[in-house]
C-alpha cells in the first residue's frame, strides 16, 4: 500500500467492564490507535465518560488516544483532556464560540487538533484554519450513539475534503489525516478508503466481532479490514 492507513478502534463498543484489557487487546492485534467518544447529553443525546477514563487508559497504553469531544461548550474540558494524557482531540465547530482559540487551546497543550464535521455540516469552516489542524473527522452517522449504519452520501464529502487536503499538502508539504466514524465495517472499508479516508473509526465492527470466549477475534477483524484495504 503506497498510502498508510489506521484503525482506530472505539472504546463506545467495547466491554467497559474491562475496558483496559479491551484496549491493550486490540492494539496486541494491530490497531493503530484509541478513539475514545466523549458525549455530554447536551450537544449529543448521550453521556459516556470523561478525563477521569482517559487517565486511566493512558496508564495500561502506550496508543495514540484519539479524544473525539461531542460536547458544548468544547473550551472549559480541552485542558482536563490533554492533562489526562490525550494526543489528539477533535471538536465539532458548532460547539465553539471561537474554533481558532479552541484549536490554539489544543496546540498549546502538546496534543494534535482536528475538526469535526456532522452529516449536514459543510466544510466550509476549514477555510482559514488549515494551517491550525492536524485531523479533518468526518461523521459517516449522526454523532450520539454507536452502531449506526453508514451515510452513503458521506463518500462525496470525503472526496471533497481529500481534494482540500491534497492541495493545501501540495502547497505546504503539510500532512492533515482525514478520519472517518460511523458505520466503518468489513464491507464498506475499502470503499471509504478510495474516496479518500485514510484513518478509520470502527467501534461495533471490531468489539462486536465474534464470539467473547474467541481470544482470537480481534486478530481475525483486524486482519479482515487489513485485507481489504490493502485492495485499494
Amino acid at each position: 500500500m503506497s498510502k498508510q492507513y489506521r484503525i482506530a478502534p472505539s472504546i463506545l463498543s467495547a466491554d467497559f467492564a474491562k475496558l483496559g484489557q479491551e484496549v491493550t487487546d486490540v492494539i496486541a492485534s494491530g490497531a493503530d490507535m484509541i478513539h475514545f467518544d466523549v458525549m455530554d447529553n447536551h450537544y449529543v443525546p448521550n453521556l459516556t465518560f470523561g478525563p477521569l477514563v482517559c487517565e486511566s487508559l493512558r496508564k495500561v497504553t502506550d496508543a495514540i488516544i484519539d479524544v473525539h469531544l461531542m460536547v458544548k461548550p468544547v473550551d472549559r474540558i480541552i485542558p482536563d483532556f490533554i492533562k489526562a494524557g490525550a494526543n489528539i482531540i477533535t471538536f465539532h465547530p458548532e460547539a465553539s464560540e471561537h474554533i481558532d482559540r479552541s484549536l490554539a487551546l489544543i496546540k498549546e497543550g502538546g496534543c494534535k487538533a482536528g475538526l469535526v464535521f456532522n452529516p449536514a455540516t459543510a466544510l466550509h469552516h476549514l477555510d482559514y484554519v488549515m494551517d491550525k489542524i492536524d485531523m479533518i473527522l468526518l461523521m459517516s452517522v449522526n454523532p450520539g450513539f454507536g452502531g449506526q449504519k453508514f451515510i452513503p452520501t458521506t463518500l462525496d464529502k470525503l472526496r471533497e475534503a481529500r481534494a482540500r487536503i491534497d492541495a493545501y499538502t501540495a502547497k505546504t508539504g503539510r500532512e492533515i489525516w482525514l478520519e472517518i466514524d460511523g458505520g466503518v465495517n468489513v464491507s464498506n472499508i475499502a470503499e471509504i478508503a478510495r474516496a479518500g479516508a485514510d484513518t478509520f473509526v470502527a467501534g461495533s465492527a471490531v468489539y462486536g466481532a465474534g464470539k467473547d470466549s474467541d481470544p482470537h477475534r480481534y486478530d481475525t477483524i483486524m486482519g479482515a479490514l487489513r485485507a481489504e484495504l490493502a485492495k485499494v
